[in-house]
This record gives C-alpha cells, structure tokens and sequence, in this order.
C-alpha cells in the first residue's frame, strides 16, 4: 500500500472555506518521511491516561530515541502502536496505514516488531527453535499440510533454519543454538530476542530498554548490530532508553514524555540542556 501523506477530509463534499462541525475531529496530516504516525491518542485505565492525547511521528531508516522518566508511558505508548493494547482515542498510522485496534499478529505480519523490557523466549526451547518458531504463515502451522503437501513444508522447514543460523552468526550466538533458551544469561537472552525480530525480516523494530541487565561488551555488539541494519538494510529503530549515554551515541532524533505526552523532539544535545526535560526528570512538574 503507497504511503499516506494527508488523511481525507471527514466530509468530502465540504467546502475548502466551510468550518467543520463541531463534533468532527479536524483532519490529521502525516508527514511523507514518516513510517509511524501517532495522533493525539489516549488510553485511559479507569480514571488515569497513562498516554495522554500523545502525537509524535518516527522517520523512516532512522534510530528513534524514547525517553522520559518513570510513569510517563513509554511502554505504554510501545503496547499501544504494537496491538497489545487497543487506545481509547486517536489514530496510529504504520507504512502508510491505519492500525489502531489491529491485533499484535495483523500488525507484525506488516512489518513492525518489537522486544520487551523483560526477555520472553522460550524457556523449553533451544536458541535454534525459538528462532525458527518466528516466521508467521508457515505451512506447517495446518496440521494437513504434513499430510497432503509434505513437501512444500519440508522446504519451509529447511529455508527457515537456513536463515535463523545465519541470524545466529550474525549476532554470534552460533555455538548455542542448541542450548536450551532457559540457560542463557540475561545479556544473551537479549541478543536472542533480538535475533528474533530479524526473523521476521521486518521494517521497523521497536525495543524496550535494550540495554537494561546487558554487560558493556555485549551492549557494543548490540548496537553496532543496531547501527549496521539502520545503514545497510533501512531498517528503522524506534528505543524506549534510560541510559543517557547508550541513547546520545545511537539515537536522533530523540523524543521526551512525560505525564503521558511528549514534551520535547531534537537532538541528544538539545534534550541534555532543556529546561522542560530536566525538570521533568528531576520533578519539578510536581512542584
């Protein structure tokens, strides 16, 4: 589907001078270079918006920052755009395409995937199976198909585990692809799930905290890996952070929240000396 660069009007048949009625949401616009639009969405949980009217937009093949401090629905805003949760109102536009309240299958089948702050691989499964478990659509998911199309399955089967050892040695994880998932430390289960999300050969991996409980020399080879897929395969990265320093040497823009909003967009240069972030940091939207 081409990309969407302007929604239709409410009403067609209006007039270019004709206010519009009250109860009608004025028109969004998404800007061309965007592959994620959000607009004023809101999710509320009971009385509390954990996202608040939020707007904001990610560039196509770029490395996105998402900062901002506790509480302010980052993760939130994450589960929103990926399907796990639906919002309450506003539109999210992917690739050029509405997907809000879209299920978290319709939307990775698109192309957009994402890790979690907590790894969650498949603990009874070797490295090798939770990779080839990943791509969606396989023949062999319809038990019939090992009756009546062995082939085909078998071929499935072989391109799939062709492509999850070269993921394997990409993220030099090889010689564990037959070790149980459950095994792993904590940073390899980070570059497992990781390797994941390539499986899907998708256009947009969002993470969640990619840095948090990984050792420094595995978080270099995370994101130069980060770093390497942006420049040679487009692919566009979208990071909720709270390391300062992994997010000014890989992420611009980079986009603040608070209280469910965002705040701010610019550089890692211009958010260090913003006055709105440092007091949304240090507390001062309480005072």
């Amino acid at each position: 589907m081409s990309l969407t660069t302007e929604a239709a009007p409410a009403d067609a048949s209006a007039t270019a001078d004709a206010p519009a009625p009250a109860h009608q949401p004025r028109p969004q616009t998404f800007p061309r270079d965007a592959i994620l639009s959000v607009r004023d969405v809101t999710r509320r949980f009971g009385g509390v918006n954990a996202v608040d009217r939020c707007s904001l937009d990610v560039a196509r093949g770029t490395i996105t920052g998402l900062i901002g401090p506790n509480g302010a629905g980052k993760t939130t805003l994450f589960n929103l755009v990926t399907g796990f949760l639906h919002p309450t109102a506003g539109q999210i536009v992917f690739n050029g395409e509405r997907i809000d309240g879209r299920s978290p299958q319709e939307i990775f089948a698109r192309g957009m995937v994402r890790t979690f702050q907590v790894p969650r691989e498949y603990k009874s499964m070797t490295v090798l199976e939770n990779l080839v478990l990943v791509p969606a659509g396989q023949a062999g998911e319809r038990f019939w198909n090992s009756w009546f199309r062995p082939t085909l399955v078998g071929r499935q089967e072989n391109e799939n585990i062709d492509r999850a050892l070269e993921v394997l040695e990409y993220v030099q994880l090889s010689h564990l692809r037959d070790e149980y998932a459950a095994n792993l430390s904590g940073g390899q289960k980070k570059l497992l799930e990781f390797a994941r999300t390539l499986m899907a050969k998708p256009r947009m991996i969002l993470l969640d905290e990619p840095g948090a409980g990984v050792n420094r020399t595995l978080l270099r080879r995370l994101t130069g890996y980060i770093e390497q897929l942006r420049q040679n395969m487009g692919i566009t990265f979208f990071i909720i952070e709270h390391d300062m320093d992994l997010v000014a040497r890989l992420c611009n823009p980079v986009i603040v929240m608070s209280e469910g909003r965002v705040i701010m967009e610019g550089t890692p240069e211009e958010v260090r000396s913003n006055q709105q972030v440092l007091d949304a940091y240090l507390g001062g939207q309480y005072r």
